[in-house]
């Protein structure tokens, strides 16, 4: 189809990352129309200042200027569920309305040595002929951050959210998912095509470097999930081993499976039930099964990790992602499906370039 119907526009990542006024967001929705884009993602991201918070009242109510003025013009408007990336934090509010909901991870702890008061020990093992503990505890996980520090060298870190537990998604369908229907869900299903979820990951942004995904009680989720009693094979996650690497790829299979129970399935029954769509994209290229959660699949496609006239477009994982949305889209009988494109390609990026990876997209059935 060479002259899709505006259904079909692309929609760009709107970065709100400066002093927001409303007469530049009219303008820049202005030039959006003048350029054939009829829709878009409200991304706030690092650079707002300190008084247009995330989920602040100045910044909802610039949300509504966007959001109205799209209503009038029959634009559609995905909203952007986190301050910043990854999504699973609500920029920080998540841990600051209840610390125990603060990122979790297994760790490798001396026998005997001083523990954090909420670490939990699950086993004793021999690592590499010295005794260890195996221990659930708080891990050193941030969220990228909406403000730059008081420096301006940096961003704000704020504590990444235990998504693994189930309290998480329910903190944050109430800090986020409820205020935006509160605020515009006389736009859900019309305007407002869908909720955006980004790359939530288990482990936030982890500083620390030899810890894996978990959380109070996932050794038994884990077992419950992949059929067998895991515990007897959890000394194997650090180990180098190749004979102990299926079950290195089983306990990450069942982290996602899990993940699916905790973050994506009520956030897809949040959006059924509100009449809009459950959007974004898990953290790995490949992943298909969780796309049964989105009533748009999507998946991301950045860093270079595909590039046109390169052996990337067909030969790693990232390569199967067109494809992989679009064959979700399929068998779940869904309208849509979603790939973000061209993020982090670098400064170098053309043109043509970008226009490849659309295509790319394109004549993998890709049509968002």
């Amino acid at each position: 189809m060479l002259h899709p119907p505006a259904e079909f526009s692309l929609l760009p990542f709107w970065f709100w990352n400066d002093t927001l006024e409303q007469a530049q967001i009219v303008r820049q929705i202005d030039d959006f129309q003048a350029h054939g884009i009829h829709g878009f993602v409200i991304h706030p991201r690092v650079g707002l200042p300190r008084d247009c918070g995330w989920m602040s009242r100045k910044l909802l109510d610039f949300m509504h200027i966007a959001i109205d003025q799209a209503a009038r013009r029959q634009m559609k408007v995905i909203l952007y569920d986190e301050g910043m990336y990854p999504s699973g934090s609500s920029s920080g509010q998540v841990v600051q309305a209840n610390p125990q909901l603060a990122c979790r991870g297994l760790a490798l702890h001396e026998v005997r040595s001083p523990l954090p008061p909420t670490a939990n020990i699950i086993a004793e093992i021999n690592h590499n002929g010295q005794r260890k503990w195996i221990v659930d505890r708080p891990v050193d996980a941030y969220i990228r951050g909406l403000h730059y520090s008081a420096d301006e060298r940096g961003e704000d870190e704020p504590p990444a959210g235990d998504i693994l537990n189930p309290q998480t998604a329910s903190t944050v369908l109430r800090l986020v998912y409820d205020v935006f229907a509160q605020e515009f869900g006389r736009h859900f299903g019309d305007t407002i095509l869908g909720m955006f979820t980004d790359e939530p990951n288990p482990l936030g942004k982890c500083r620390e470097k030899d810890v894996r995904p978990g959380t109070t009680g996932i050794v038994g989720d884990i077992s419950r999930l992949l059929g067998y009693d895991f515990a007897p094979h959890l000394h194997r996650l650090w180990s180098q081993a190749e004979a102990d690497r299926r079950y290195q790829l089983d306990f990450q299979r069942g982290i996602r499976l899990r993940l699916n129970e905790t973050w994506y399935a009520p956030l897809s029954d949040w959006c059924r039930r509100h009449q809009i769509a459950l959007c974004g994209h898990p953290d790995h290229g490949d992943e298909i099964g969780v796309q049964r959660y989105f009533q748009i699949p999507g998946q991301d496609l950045v860093w270079r990790w595909v590039e046109p006239g390169k052996p990337s477009g067909l030969e790693c994982a990232e390569a199967t992602q067109g494809k992989c949305t679009s064959s979700a889209m399929i068998h779940l009988g869904r309208r849509r499906n979603s790939n973000e494109f061209a993020g982090a390609y670098g400064a170098q990026t053309t043109f043509d370039e970008v226009r490849a990876l659309a295509n790319w997209c394109l004549v993998r059935g890709v049509n968002l």
